[in-house]
């Protein structure tokens, strides 16, 4: 007997989230269209290391191919006013990618395995939302903060990774594929600073106290397609409206210094394909699916998600800076504990 054809899924949102899960479904033989507003390759705000990401899920997607180059990073230097904080050992190692090369992979290999990948493109928001999900990326939230990033070429590092503590922002660093470096920040905004897309990370930096690092960057090239930019940063309450069903950063975006974000949204992807593909089969009502994957969703991040934002103003606000350093100088800081909550 010849099996029913499956129900067409939809995807609008061709990040991480969208393009594992829409590569993953057609690897079962759903057929698949992912709505994308930009082309690729292209780069993006991103910390471009990958925290907590387990090898099943890896597999899970198909996505071990996509991860042959990347960096393994374990050790961690932090700072605070480009002064040395402390050093950290990762429980396991962080994968490094560059989001311009991690995306480029996952969009061709979608296309490979017969996805409708639409680029440039804006979906209908007035259709039906049965067989429609949202990987459209964060959801705009608090206008003061700003995500800033660059590449860097042949920069020197004290440890595989650099955390920056600076006043109200913090800046990463972590070597990528092909020597660079990704230099990505999160600021809050600051009213009078007059800045250019390739000026403004190294005015901000200047501007939050860690001059030092500015001089970093500035004595290196910096690839000038690698300058980008992103306002409306925040950390809002997971996506709770049960019409929709909603994955990636567009349920939730945990704070950037976990390092989380980037496994968060292929969990997301991972949790959101098996009732997918039961909707996609005929098997299981649409509304029977959405309530599947947002509860899988609420028990997976809800306690990192809450331990990540209660931790993050340790990170951001000078005050509570201090105490960090203070208790981090004293040998007073739950290190270990800290990680496994956030992650």
């Amino acid at each position: 007997m010849i099996p029913a054809p499956m129900h067409p899924v939809e995807i609008i949102g061709g990040g991480l989230a969208g393009l594992s899960l829409g590569l993953a479904l057609r690897h079962h033989g759903a057929p698949v269209t992912l709505i994308e507003a930009c082309a690729y390759p292209r780069h993006r705000v991103c910390g471009e290391f990958i925290t907590g990401l387990a090898p099943s899920t890896i597999e899970r997607l198909g996505l071990t191919p996509f991860f042959a180059d990347a960096l393994h990073h374990r050790e961690v230097a932090w700072f605070r006013h480009d002064q040395p904080l402390r050093r950290q050992t990762l429980p396991l190692p962080a994968l490094a990618i560059s989001r311009h090369a991690l995306d480029q992979r996952l969009a061709s290999a979608f296309v490979s395995a017969g996805g409708d990948l639409r680029t440039q493109t804006r979906a209908d928001l007035t259709a039906a939302p049965v067989g429609r999900i949202f990987a459209t990326g964060r959801r705009p939230d608090r206008p003061e903060w700003i995500g800033l990033k660059c590449h860097a070429l042949n920069l020197s590092l004290t440890a595989e990774l650099e955390l920056h503590l600076g006043d109200n922002a913090y800046v990463g660093l972590c070597a990528v594929e092909d020597g660079r470096v990704n230099v990505s920040g999160l600021f809050r905004q600051r009213e009078g600073l007059v800045v250019s897309r390739e000026t403004a990370l190294l005015v901000y930096l200047r501007a939050v106290g860690l001059a030092a690092l500015a001089d970093r960057l500035a004595s290196v090239a910096i690839d000038p397609d690698s300058f980008s930019a992103v306002a409306g940063l925040g950390f809002s309450k997971p996506y709770a409206q049960d019409d929709r069903l909603v994955i990636g950063d567009a349920y939730a975006m945990i704070p950037p210094f976990t390092g989380h974000g980037m496994a968060m949204a292929f969990q997301s992807a991972e949790q959101a394909l098996d009732p997918l593909l039961a909707w996609s089969r005929g098997e299981v009502s649409w509304d029977a699916a959405v309530r599947t994957v947002q509860h899988r969703l609420r028990v997976l991040f809800r306690v990192r998600l809450a331990s990540a934002a209660m931790l993050h103003p340790f990170l951001v606000k000078p005050s509570r800076q201090r105490w960090l350093a203070t208790a981090s100088r004293l040998r007073l800081l739950p290190i270990g504990p800290l990680y496994q909550a956030t992650h």
